[in-house]
């Protein structure tokens, strides 16, 4: 049963409108969201702990976000700053005045302003370590005595969501899979294909087995999206090829290039090495959600169009138009990283 069974042929390529609405919505954001910052409290001793706040630059500017600590918390040392490549990180010694940091909270001044998400994670001694990702709209972590089971699950899921959601270059790779994946079964494969693939090259890469720059992989992700809209429009003309006729072997393929790309976002986070099995297994959780429901919405609003009349010719020229945009996009996108190189 073919998607032009299942749903009829004009609200098909209403998927055509789908793809310019997203496009719409990458002309003023980037591939990517900002990297997170960074903050780690190790306990050291009786009331003292190391601190480590990493905050990344953009645009040669420095976040502008200034960590606040509670009352009755005091710098043993003065911050030691380091420049990174694109990132600032201070480390300091603080001590604590009641002997614990427990129930306090620690606020980021500024975090409000910005789209940019902070990692934190608390290790005392003789447990096991926090981790919270914490959002703009709440810009504080109160340090809890003892850490949630789940906590490190959420924290990491929610970040392969928002990574997959608005990393636009995947998403519209993962539209161009579902234009030319002809049916229900050619598109259960294409994506199956596609998750195995970036799963493998995501484990590899976070573990440490495969490392490849990331400017590269970046540029190779923007060509992949050209590619495939190159091969929409000839699937569009009548014309045959190998990703008409196996899509899944496609995007297996370029699969494993898009988890290159998913570690670069992982390693931005700089989880210790003891913390990489959950971090690498949740994120990649989240990503997988993230992609299921972009799919899953793209699904629904073919489905809700076919409610709706219009001129057949609106929806080819939509689908035209739209894989064009693809293309274009992508090369820019292409041009821009090769110039970072």
């Amino acid at each position: 049963m073919s998607f032009r069974t299942v749903l009829p042929s004009p609200p098909w390529r209403l998927l055509g409108c789908l793809a310019l609405a997203v496009l719409a919505l990458t002309l003023n954001a980037s591939a990517h969201e900002i990297r997170p910052a960074y903050l780690q409290i190790e306990e050291t001793g009786s009331s003292r702990y190391t601190v480590t706040w990493r905050t990344p630059i953009l645009s040669g500017m420095r976040l502008p976000v200034v960590l606040r600590f509670p009352a009755g918390v005091r710098d043993v040392t003065a911050p030691a700053v380091r420049a990174l490549p694109d990132s600032l990180a201070e480390t300091r010694l603080i001590e604590t005045t009641d002997g614990s940091l427990s129930g306090k909270r620690i606020e980021f001044v500024g975090l409000e302003a910005t789209i940019t998400n902070v990692l934190v994670r608390v290790h005392v001694r003789g447990g096991p370590a926090a981790i919270k990702m914490v959002h703009p709209s709440q810009p504080w972590v109160e340090i809890a005595a003892r850490p949630e089971r789940l906590q490190v699950a959420r924290s990491f899921i929610h970040h392969g969501i928002e990574h997959i959601l608005f990393g636009y270059d995947h998403l519209l790779f993962v539209l161009a899979l579902m234009l030319i994946a002809r049916d229900w079964r050619a598109l259960l494969l294409t994506v199956t294909a596609f998750t195995v693939a970036h799963s493998i090259t995501l484990t590899l890469a976070t573990l440490g087995v495969v490392h490849v720059p990331g400017p590269p992989v970046e540029a190779a992700i923007a060509f992949s999206i050209l590619l495939l809209a190159c091969e929409v429009i000839r699937i569009q003309r009548g014309q045959t090829s190998l990703s008409a006729q196996r899509p899944w072997m496609v995007a297996f393929a370029f699969g494993l290039l898009h988890g290159l790309g998913f570690a670069g976002a992982l390693a931005d986070l700089e989880v210790p090495a003891s913390d990489i099995p959950l971090a690498l297994l949740f994120f990649n959780v989240g990503v997988e959600v993230g992609q299921l429901m972009f799919i899953a919405a793209v699904i629904a609003a073919v489905r809700l169009v076919r409610l709706v009349r219009y001129p057949t010719y609106v929806g080819r020229h939509a689908l035209l138009a739209a894989t064009y945009m693809i293309g274009a996009l992508a090369s820019f996108w292409f041009v821009e990283r090769l110039a970072t190189f």
